[in-house]
């Protein structure tokens, strides 16, 4: 197969998991944390750089072409996102166009958002000759994740709701980190006592918003809550729900300004959809209220392994990579976050995979 916007190779696992032996996995990346990745977890993938600099026609014959564009410049969350052809994010979705093209592949299969603007929709599917299919990853983990799949795959339906939540896959209640951050050489003019006046975090296990949202059940708290309506239901609430299945984030709360970083969601529900950059507190995971076996609760990031299985990865799939050189290394938290953010729900692609002729679904 040949992998567009190849990131960190969810479409490898994903064949695997749908029953496909790979022969020859063709990947176009350019970043060099998912190139490192990938190359730990798949020594075998050829690795070709820049899709705008391929040339699709060594490829000729090979049955399957995969690719998601990168969305930022379509998403809705974009300020002065691209409404039109011609600018970068078109140019990039017309690579995956021409590799079709040139290669003719059995299958094709492109993802991208589905909040990008109707005549992108519309003009997308004119090139592919197809209509999208939506799906949300809620279906088949805890992430709500709404994407659209242009495919010639004959098929494809949705796929049954496993009714995961985000407390079905927490690490625990408490930790998001498996170490501690660096001691500092300042550490010997503090005690834990001022450390935590002072909410430094280097000793800390649990890598909460602070200390001033932790509290008790039986008190108020100190984030905003939301107001409760007359009906019952929370203002803001965002639930969903199919035959009783919650497929959606359940805000409760907020800090600060309440923008998207800063609003605070319930582990009842949905996480919001992972992403490879965002502002505030919860920048690229969401904050969510996590109960504590002592009765308190904390507000905090998923960790990076919650975050990989809300993309229904391996857990640790992405803390390691090797560098051109080589060198295996450690990826840090941050790229972490960012890869698995950029990725596919590996889940969500090995049930569209499952649908060619020839695979054990």
């Amino acid at each position: 197969m040949v992998s567009l916007y190849d990131g960190i190779s969810c479409g490898r696992i994903a064949l695997e998991r749908a029953g496909y032996a790979v022969s020859d996995y063709e990947a176009f990346e350019i970043d060099k944390h998912a190139k490192a990745i990938s190359r730990c977890r798949y020594p075998d993938i050829a690795q070709h750089g820049d899709v705008m600099d391929a040339d699709f026609r060594q490829f000729s014959g090979h049955d399957l072409v995969m690719g998601g564009s990168p969305c930022t410049f379509w998403s809705i969350a974009k300020h002065n996102r691209e409404v039109d052809k011609g600018g970068m994010g078109w140019k990039l979705f017309m690579r995956f166009v021409e590799a079709v093209r040139q290669i003719q592949p059995r299958y094709f299969l492109y993802e991208n958002v589905a909040s990008m603007p109707r005549n992108i929709k519309e003009y997308i599917s004119d090139e592919l000759c197809c209509e999208p299919v939506l799906i949300n990853s809620a279906l088949v983990s805890a992430q709500q994740r709404k994407r659209l799949y242009w495919t010639n795959i004959e098929g494809v339906s949705l796929p049954c709701d496993k009714g995961v939540l985000l407390k079905d896959i927490l690490e625990s209640g408490i930790a998001n980190q498996d170490k501690s951050q660096t001691i500092l050489s300042t550490l010997c003019k503090e005690n834990a006592l001022s450390m935590v006046k002072r909410q430094k975090t280097g000793l800390f296990v649990a890598e909460d918003i602070g200390a001033a949202l932790r509290t008790r059940h039986d008190e108020s708290g100190s984030f905003k809550r939301l107001e409760v309506r007359d009906d019952g239901k929370l203002n803001a609430l965002t639930t969903v729900q199919t035959d009783s299945v919650i497929c959606s984030p359940v805000r409760v709360g907020e800090i600060g300004t309440g923008r998207q970083g800063n609003r605070i969601y319930s582990v009842h529900g949905k996480t919001i959809s992972m992403c490879a950059n965002g502002g505030g507190r919860g920048a690229k995971t969401g904050l969510y209220k996590i109960d504590l076996p002592d009765g308190d609760y904390t507000v905090r990031k998923l960790s990076v392994i919650e975050a990989e299985r809300c993309q229904t990865l391996p857990d640790n799939y992405t803390a390691f990579g090797i560098v051109d050189s080589g060198k295996t290394v450690n990826i840090s938290n941050t790229q972490r976050y960012r890869a698995i953010g950029n990725g596919w729900t590996v889940d969500v692609i090995a049930h569209i995979l499952s649908h060619m002729s020839g695979g054990d679904s």
